[in-house]
């Protein structure tokens, strides 16, 4: 299962920068408010990491920062909290209250990311996450594919394909997606690339007497089975 991120934040923009930064290695929800945050903390899993805004409708990020300070089911998460540049007060305020870090707006995409996997660091847990999949195991911290517990030597696309394919099993995945997940928005070439790949893949996991099927979606993408 992969670490989930919550965002507290009314801004429609950034809600949709922080699910763009963080979809390919977090879960990531977002909250226009702290009522809609608190209704899913209650009903839902809780999350391994929170972006909280400062200026928010109705309760601010000071008030729902104490609100989980003070709740022992809460008082655990890391927060982040995200404020205009510039604002010392606040950051010493949200610092002194409890938060883990501060972010300042405007940020970049790569000092989110790295802020988010640090403080996951710092509280003990890593965005690495092996994944398994019937008899596939892909073990991400050195990069090597095992069917059946035996090694498969795959290319570096081949195995972030198997990784996007496993992470996806049995939910269809369109071709425009996996070209970019896998080769990047920027690929330009023979869309046979992708279907390559998958042929090889194919002979691999047959090869290794692997249970699973890399099924085609014919005119759509294709199925991990």
């Amino acid at each position: 299962m992969r670490l989930l991120v919550y965002a507290v934040e009314d801004d429609m923009a950034l809600q949709d920068l922080y699910r763009y930064a963080l979809e390919s290695e977090f879960d990531c929800l977002c909250f226009g408010d702290g009522k809609t945050f608190f209704d899913a903390l209650a009903k839902t899993r809780k999350p391994d990491i929170l972006l909280l805004d400062v200026m928010l409708p109705g309760e601010d990020g000071f008030t729902i920062l104490s609100r989980l300070k003070e709740n022992p089911i809460s008082s655990h998460i890391p927060v982040i909290m995200v404020s205009a540049k510039g604002d010392e007060v606040s950051k010493v305020r949200g610092l002194n209250m409890g938060a883990d870090d501060y972010l300042s707006k405007p940020f970049s995409v790569l000092e989110l990311i790295a802020r988010v996997k640090a403080n996951l660091r710092k509280s003990g847990k890593s965005a690495v996450r092996n994944i398994s999949y019937k008899d596939i195991f892909i073990d991400k911290t050195k990069y090597q594919v095992t069917v059946k517990d035996k090694l498969v030597t795959t290319t570096l696309k081949e195995y972030n394909l198997l990784i996007l394919l496993c992470e996806n099993a049995q939910k269809t995945l369109v071709r425009d997606v996996i070209f970019e997940r896998v080769w990047g928005e920027s690929y330009v070439g023979e869309s046979r690339t992708l279907d390559i790949h998958i042929k090889e893949l194919r002979r691999k996991l047959s090869e290794s007497m692997s249970d699973v099927e890399i099924k085609t979606i014919r005119g759509v993408g294709y199925m991990l089975l």
